[in-house]
């Protein structure tokens, strides 16, 4: 059977969300596939790039679409919590996700949504993407320790009645609390327009 690049990115989640990140290898990958690794190679040029792949895969999986006319703020808001379920989907999706970012891999797709939806506020660009990498680094942070919970507790690792530090209310919020600093920052010709 021929496999396309589709299917490899397809089974790769499936060997993510089974054996987590540190056990997703090219070979287990092929194993699951009837391949040989080195047939992956005629696809992906290395690990790195299956794993933008399968990063860029969930986050496709987990889009949404934002709502209709939405002020910026609300934009904002929608793509974080979109961004936090497409994480929180999968195991190990924060850290596979937040891993490909820092590494520049995968499709900009993350920091180029949430600047525009800043930037559609008044905004100059690099103070939206200033503002955007913020989010990010929230919403990375913050579900990181979620899911590293989350897992520690259905593996047994913790006291399952301890209390979550990062839970939704925490991430509202958190994203709340950055959103009212963006805001305050917020050009005064364009809070005079809106005012109207």
């Amino acid at each position: 059977m021929r496999y396309h690049r589709s299917d490899v990115v397809e089974r790769a989640v499936d060997v993510l969300d089974m054996y987590g990140l540190p056990d997703m290898s090219m070979r287990r990958i092929a194993s699951e596939l009837g391949l040989q690794p080195s047939a992956l190679y005629h696809h992906f040029a290395n690990k790195q790039a299956l794993l933008a792949a399968v990063a860029d895969e969930l986050l496709e999986r987990g889009t949404r679409p934002l709502p209709v006319d939405a002020e910026w703020d609300h934009q904002a808001v929608a793509l974080s919590r979109e961004l936090r379920d497409a994480m929180l989907a999968y195991r190990d999706g924060a850290e596979l996700i937040a891993t490909v970012h820092a590494f520049g891999l995968g499709a900009d797709t993350l920091d180029g949504r949430l600047s525009a939806a800043i930037s559609s506020g008044g905004f100059d660009d690099s103070f939206a993407r200033s503002a955007a990498t913020t989010i990010l680094y929230f919403v990375f942070g913050h579900v990181s320790d979620e899911q590293t919970h989350l897992q520690a507790n259905s593996a047994g690792a913790i006291d399952g009645d301890q209390p979550a530090r990062a839970d939704s209310a925490s991430f509202e919020l958190g994203l709340t609390l950055i959103l009212d600093g963006i805001r305050q920052r917020r050009p005064a010709v364009s809070r005079a327009v809106s005012a109207r």
